[in-house]
């Protein structure tokens, strides 16, 4: 290697820790303070509200058309079963946020996040 490669690497390094420091000093953006829950609705009807907690749970829903199973952990819900033939609903991973869904269309099961007013309705980009 020659001097410029290694000056080169330094600076990639530097410039790279100066995004990465102010990151992990940064406060938690997480306020759970404010309820969150989650909405469970079948079919367009609301099915459960389920308060969103540290502690886990889990949720059966069985309908008609078929059963799913939900999990509530870490202020957060995650559809962990599906009795569906493509399970697409598993994909959707943990959600968390406000406005956050999870649906399964074959069981018409639609779970939405709601918190508290105003929150996580703020700019996230601005492209020109």
């Amino acid at each position: 290697m020659k001097r410029g490669d290694i000056l080169l690497i330094g600076l990639i390094v530097i410039v790279a820790l100066a995004f990465l420091i102010p990151r992990w000093f940064e406060p938690s953006e997480k306020n759970h303070n404010e309820p969150r829950v989650a909405n469970i609705t079948v079919d367009g009807k609301l099915f459960k509200t389920v308060e969103l907690t540290k502690e886990e749970q889990t949720i059966d829903v069985k309908t008609e058309f078929g059963y799913n199973i939900l999990k509530v952990h870490d202020y957060g819900i995650e559809m962990i079963d599906a009795d569906c033939p493509d399970k697409v609903c598993l994909t959707f991973g943990f959600v968390e946020r406000n406005g956050g869904t999870i649906v399964c269309l074959p069981h018409r099961l639609m779970v939405e996040i709601e918190g508290a007013p105003g929150e996580g309705d703020g700019i996230d980009v601005i492209v020109k």
